[in-house]
């Protein structure tokens, strides 16, 4: 018969296993003695060199696309945020309510994913600002996304009603209720997994702030469509399902943002619930995610959208993903093991960037999306989009 000690050992173990939360020996220089002013310095003139490029009337920066710019002013939002400054609320509010008023639902081209960045940047505006026009422009955002959200009654009937072919209540004998239409159109198939990684951490960020129960129910039936019906066996998630036949994009379809804002998502979900598995969750994604040979090599340097030669959507992915370790960092104070790890990862990528794939000219640094090197000759827009969610962790991350 087992001792209770043995008993909490041996329920423990599979957990031990699964999150494995080391560091690898074979990563490239995970710490930084950079000093924090020094760190939110190095933030901020990143940020000065997409600033200047940066329509506030329309909230777009030159040579980026569209959910890209809402990404770069995320990062300008949270780097205020975890500053306890304003630096950057003019550029980022006046830029958020520019977009909002040309675009119903922040929705410029017929994608609900561009809209939940915009609707996410706008509740990083309003969490650094404490600004209730940004939150109403989340909610109202959130509200309009919610009716491609596929329902227990959708799922029951075969059919939503803002679609125009039957639907699959199940694929794989797993649940596609929580799944979130990649578009608002009414002849698109694909639900996905940024799409709803999205709506999981919007969702929870708003039960956190109205206390609403109706966001948290929402949160979780979108959490679980990932995991029980869009995840791999390796806790790394999958791209798209098609909801009317149930086609899968391939398999090898693994980018780091899919399982970077789901990270996000079930960090904000279990603060807000307080129920612990979806902190295990979080964790195996975590454990997972940091050490994907998809997408990084022994050394821990990201590899994925490194190209140099022109913007592309790839190039944005990995930003999204270390912000959203940074957010499972600060929601986790207790887990000394989770925050070495998120700490060491974002300096891999810091000291990569600051080490290998910067060039200085006299009054500004540019960064090249090819983290691995070399610096870039000359300002690369997309490469300052990819670095500045990093340098904005690295204040964040090594407080």
């Amino acid at each position: 018969m087992l001792t209770s000690s043995l008993v909490t050992l041996a329920l423990a173990l599979p957990f031990t296993i699964a999150q494995n939360l080391s560091v690898p020996s074979t990563w490239r220089d995970p710490s930084t003695s950079i000093s924090r002013s020094d760190r939110v310095s190095i933030a901020r003139n990143c940020i000065n060199t997409l600033t200047a490029v940066l329509d506030t009337d329309t909230g777009s920066f030159s040579g980026l696309g569209y959910w890209q710019d809402a990404n770069v002013l995320s990062a300008m939002a949270n780097l205020d945020y975890f500053t306890k400054s304003t630096t950057n609320r003019h550029a980022v509010t006046d830029s958020l309510n520019a977009a909002f008023g040309l675009y119903t639902d922040y929705d410029q081209y017929g994608y609900n994913d561009d809209a939940m960045w915009w609707a996410t940047a706008a509740y990083y505006g309003y969490r650094a600002y404490d600004d209730p026009n940004l939150l109403n422009h989340a909610i109202a955002t959130w509200q309009h996304v919610s009716n491609y959200v596929i329902t227990a009654s959708d799922a029951s009937s075969g059919t939503q009603p803002n679609k125009d072919f039957p639907i699959e209540g199940s694929c794989d004998g797993e649940t596609t209720v929580g799944g979130v239409f990649w578009r608002p159109s009414s002849s698109d198939t694909s639900v996905n997994s940024i799409t709803t990684g999205l709506y999981i951490a919007l969702s929870a960020y708003l039960a956190s702030t109205t206390k609403n129960s109706t966001y948290t129910d929402a949160a979780i039936l979108s959490a679980n469509f990932i995991k029980t019906t869009n995840m791999n066996s390796e806790d790394l998630v999958l791209d798209t399902i098609d909801a009317q036949d149930c086609t899968r994009s391939s398999s090898s379809w693994l980018f780091t943002y899919n399982s970077g804002k789901y990270i996000e998502g079930l960090s904000v979900l279990a603060f807000v619930t307080g129920d612990h598995s979806w902190t295990s969750l979080m964790l195996d994604v975590v454990a997972a995610a940091t050490k994907a040979p998809a997408w990084e090599g022994s050394d821990g340097i990201i590899t994925e959208g490194a190209d140099v030669t022109e913007d592309n959507d790839g190039i944005g992915f990995k930003a999204v993903f270390i912000r959203g370790l940074a957010e499972a960092w600060s929601r986790n104070s207790g887990n000394t093991a989770l925050r070495a790890l998120i700490r060491s990862y974002t300096n891999v990528q810091y000291n990569a960037l600051l080490d290998l794939a910067s060039n200085s000219s006299s009054s500004s640094t540019w960064y090249s999306p090819a983290w691995e090197g070399p610096g870039p000759t000359s300002f690369i827009v997309w490469g300052q989009l990819a670095a500045v969610d990093v340098l904005v962790s690295a204040v964040s991350v090594n407080s």
